[in-house]
């Protein structure tokens, strides 16, 4: 199967069932495509677990979906170690992180605790339990979802975690026509969506390889460099885009050209990818006029950043 192939099935599967968001989705391959996690974050019912749930059924590979609630233990994610008694030899019984894709529903509902067992992983695709390290299966992405307005029983995500997601995306409400779409097809009881897988693991790892091939030259290395120093010198932001981040808006940009059917980056190519990269990273300076500003001031501020760098030619 084709490169274009594969891009084009994955991204007409998702868009059969999730409607009018082609931006979105082009953000979220792009985030599988750059071998990173996904964070879906808005208020509820505006499709977080669907864009995820699709996005994973659509690739032939194992998937599971945790719902994290305030009980949950690390050991009901990793898996644990027990006693067999027929062999008298202690066994590794996976938890449900042992899969290519993982749906990490509501994740600021559980404890840090619970939470922090998701950073090895995320960041090595390994965990180690009992001091013996565990390899996760290929490709491993996780797609978490959070709301980010009823924080009462929450536990929100520490910026040492949220620099785990290569990008976080706000879905917002669908248009009118769309809406209505919905409505219309939807006739029956609520149910899960279900789709059939369209690409295979290996189509998918295969991808993921071809994209660090992508060229990128000095300038444009240069120019994201520039960002992240912005970042950190200006007034806007307390905290400012770490290395990692940086690296991970050069791979984002690699993964979005790739995606537009393109072997090279161009300078539109980090600016689209550069908010849903940055904005979760940055901590932006808290002022009387920013709590005013709703929930998307990290984004409002790396925008008008933006405009601020000069852009190579």
């Amino acid at each position: 199967m084709g490169t274009r192939e594969v891009i084009e099935k994955l991204r007409s599967n998702i868009e059969a069932v999730y409607h009018g968001k082609s931006q979105t989705i082009e953000l979220a391959l792009t985030a599988l495509l750059a071998r990173g996690h996904l964070l879906l974050e808005d208020v509820p019912g505006v499709g977080k677990t669907t864009l995820a749930s699709v996005l994973a059924q659509s690739i032939k590979c194992e998937f599971q979906r945790i719902q994290f609630t305030s009980d949950m233990l690390p050991s009901d994610i990793l898996g644990v170690t027990i006693y067999n008694q027929d062999s008298h030899e202690f066994e590794f019984k996976p938890g449900p992180l042992f899969a290519n894709v993982v749906l990490a529903d509501e994740i600021n509902r559980t404890t840090p605790k619970s939470q922090s067992a998701l950073l090895e992983a995320m960041n090595s695709a390994r965990v180690s339990i009992d001091r013996v390290s565990h390899d996760l299966p290929q490709p491993f992405m996780v797609l978490a979802t959070q709301n980010p307005l009823e924080f009462h029983g929450t536990f929100p995500l520490p910026k040492s975690q949220m620099d785990r997601f290569v990008m976080r995306l706000h879905l917002g409400y669908p248009t009118r026509e769309d809406e209505v779409r919905v409505l219309r097809e939807q006739r029956l009881a609520q149910k899960e969506v279900e789709v059939e897988a369209v690409v295979t693991p290996e189509d998918v790892v295969a991808l993921q390889e071809q994209v660090g091939d992508i060229k990128i030259n000095d300038d444009l290395l240069d120019y994201i460099v520039r960002i992240g120093q912005a970042t950190r010198t200006s007034a806007q932001f307390e905290l400012g885009c770490s290395t990692r981040g940086l690296l991970a808006l050069r791979r984002s940009a690699q993964a979005y050209a790739y995606v537009q059917n393109r072997d090279y980056v161009v300078p539109d190519d980090i600016k689209e990818v550069a908010v849903p990269c940055l904005a979760h990273r940055c901590q932006v300076a808290r002022t009387f006029e920013s709590s005013l500003a709703g929930h998307h001031e990290d984004e409002d501020a790396i925008r008008q950043l933006m405009e601020t760098v000069e852009v190579p030619l």
